[in-house]
């Protein structure tokens, strides 16, 4: 595993690491299909993970992939400064999405394990989390899930299992269903009120917030 250094939220929203030379066309568009695109309507799931004002007048949607390059660069690169604009404010309800594509089985697994932090370690643990998984992504897999858990404040092997087992995978797919009836089919995809941007980087996503308002 790479050397890192361990990642607390006032670093996280300073951060401006690039993570890649990646465009911004996003990953895809690739197929809806796959193994995992079902899930029972009545089995319970985790909230949807929010930051800023849940009450705001604008809401920012972002359906990601743990494994696709632009969505690292979208939350190493433009989203701290989303984050110091216009969530910190409460001018903007910020929600992340699960949007798996099959790049690879850590596509389901790094979902399974952010979302066991978030159940058993809360939201913080789990917004530092998910943005230790794309500082490292070259890096996913079961060793990086528990060291990340336990940097977080997460039980490692919990963390682990989680990942291994797919445990949370009904929420994973409910997400990925979620991302389906709105029309994803690429990662990242960001929406303003409910309106998918063609891009992602932080010009494009403040304007359609600024428009917004």
């Amino acid at each position: 595993m790479t050397e890192r250094t361990s990642m607390t939220r006032r670093g996280f929203l300073a951060s401006g690491a690039v993570a890649g030379s990646v465009g911004l066309a996003g990953c895809g568009a690739l197929s809806r299909g796959g193994t995992k695109t079902t899930v029972d309507p009545d089995a319970e799931t985790l909230p949807t993970p929010v930051r800023g004002d849940s009450n705001a007048d604008v809401t920012v949607m972002a359906f990601e992939d743990y494994v696709c390059g632009h969505c690292a660069t979208f939350v190493l690169d433009h989203l701290p400064d989303l984050i110091s604009e216009y969530v910190e404010p409460g001018t903007v309800r910020y929600e992340h999405h699960d949007f798996p594509l099959p790049l690879s089985g850590e596509s389901w697994r790094a979902p399974n394990a952010a979302r066991a932090v978030q159940d058993t370690a809360g939201e913080d643990a789990f917004w530092e989390f998910s943005h230790g998984l794309y500082e490292n992504q070259s890096d996913l897999g079961p060793s990086l899930y528990e060291t990340l858990a336990e940097e977080v404040g997460a039980d490692p092997e919990t963390v682990r299992s989680a990942a291994v087992d797919e445990t949370y995978e009904t929420t994973v797919v409910a997400d990925k269903q979620y991302g389906d009836s709105l029309g994803v089919d690429s990662t990242p995809t960001v929406f303003v009120n409910g309106n998918a941007l063609g891009r992602y980087d932080f010009e494009t996503v403040s304007q359609a917030i600024d428009d917004a308002l």
